[in-house]
């Protein structure tokens, strides 16, 4: 085996970015080199080790990017859509992986992304996770398999904290359950129901947002005719399965050639 990956962790105060530490720590293929936060964070400049309450570490909080990939050969991103913008330009100057979670992101900004994937290896998903991942690839196949007789309603749960809804999760199984439909979400999806709305509109596929206290993501496909439901879950009970995703994606993407990537490259699920 080579050497570890090193790896520089951003939005590193968050909830997900010290959860990635902690991943990182525990693994024997990654090291963590560098640790990056938005300017005017009360942890920039301070050792990480310390402002996680822990030991001293000699890594150094840092609000450059571009200083965090001097000493690391990937970023893992879970941070806000125009950061990630930012982050993915200064990779592909360094030739790093980008193994982006970032959820809430428009077209137009992913849009954005392929420029830099012409230099940089990205890896985005909105969902880093085994088991969602083949959650798309169920949702695909049984939408495929089944009529409109079928309405398709996406329920996803999270915590309250979470700024952006439809999860970027939720997003993901509405495009499979489309794509196996032979549709573009654009022209099907139903996000918004208050009032008197008029009965559904067949061939529709609904979504519905939860958010309540400290649900790490949930996720139900729901396929609903007269006298039959069939649904697809998915329960994350702890973000590590998200951080583990990310690091395996970091290493996969390691030796690859510069482009576009997702989860169901890095699991090999492409063309299932």
């Amino acid at each position: 085996m080579g050497s570890p990956m090193k790896i520089a962790v951003t939005g590193v105060s968050g909830r997900m970015g010290q959860m990635l530490v902690d991943t990182v720590d525990a693994s024997d293929k990654v090291t963590l080199s560098a640790a990056v936060e938005r300017p005017g964070h009360e942890w920039v400049g301070q050792d990480l080790g310390t402002v996680m309450g822990a030991t001293p570490r000699g890594v150094r909080v840092t609000d450059s990017i571009q200083e965090a990939l001097q000493s690391a050969e990937a970023i893992i991103d879970f941070t806000a859509p125009a950061a990630t913008i930012s982050f993915a330009q200064a990779a592909a100057d360094a030739g790093a992986v980008h193994v982006i979670g970032t959820t809430g992101m428009t077209d137009v900004e992913i849009s954005q992304l392929t420029v830099p994937a012409e230099r940089a290896k990205i890896v985005r998903a909105g969902n880093m996770s085994l088991g969602v991942n083949l959650l798309v690839q169920l949702t695909k196949r049984v939408a495929a398999a089944l009529d409109d007789d079928f309405d398709i309603e996406i329920i996803e749960a999270h915590h309250n904290q979470k700024v952006d809804a439809p999860s970027g999760t939720a997003l993901m199984l509405g495009e499979a359950a489309a794509e196996g439909r032979g549709v573009a979400l654009s022209d099907v999806s139903d996000r918004a129901r208050d009032g008197i709305t008029g009965a559904r509109k067949k061939g529709d596929i609904g979504f519905v947002a939860i958010r309540g206290g400290d649900i790490v993501g949930e996720h139900d496909v729901l396929f609903a005719a007269s006298g039959e439901r069939i649904t697809l879950r998915h329960v994350a009970s702890d973000r590590s399965v998200f951080a583990r995703g990310a690091v395996k994606a970091a290493l996969w993407a390691r030796d690859r050639a510069p482009g576009a990537y997702d989860m169901l490259d890095v699991l090999g699920l492409k063309n299932d």
